[in-house]
């Protein structure tokens, strides 16, 4: 299991990321705009060419981030535009993270399969702390 920090950014995400490589060095393992999301999102074409997902090793961690978009609510709040993002090592480690860390609290994107080929969910656990969780599966 990995625990690694999301950062969510409202437009700036790019410049914020370009920053933190020069400071911390390295090359972006991902990057990906919401131009590359399915239709069905929805994603307003004033959008499309905001970061939908990135990652920038560090050492041996991950700092990932993302723009906001108008189709997931209202702009993140400078301060607590961030959340834990857990990797665990199977499905069923995925599906009791999340159903522990979602009791008491609110679920913002149910756990499900992914066009990313994963299972990813996001909740609030009851202490108002933002959780990412995203079993990628394996590589056919």
């Amino acid at each position: 299991m990995q625990l690694n920090t999301y950062l969510t950014f409202d437009t700036n995400c790019r410049e914020a990321f370009e920053f933190y490589r020069a400071v911390f060095g390295g090359e972006f393992a991902e990057i990906h705009t919401f131009d590359e999301a399915p239709p069905d999102m929805g994603v307003p074409e004033h959008e499309r060419g905001l970061i939908m997902h990135v990652s920038l090793p560090i050492g041996s961690s991950v700092l990932m981030g993302s723009d906001s978009s108008s189709t997931q609510g209202p702009p993140p709040v400078v301060g607590s535009n961030f959340s834990v993002s857990v990797s665990p090592d199977s499905k069923e480690e995925a599906d009791r993270l999340f159903a522990g860390l979602s009791e008491g609290g609110r679920t913002i994107m149910p756990l499900d399969d992914t066009f990313w080929g994963a299972r990813f969910g996001m909740c609030v656990d009851r202490f108002g702390i933002t959780w990412q969780i995203n079993f990628q599966y394996p590589a056919d």
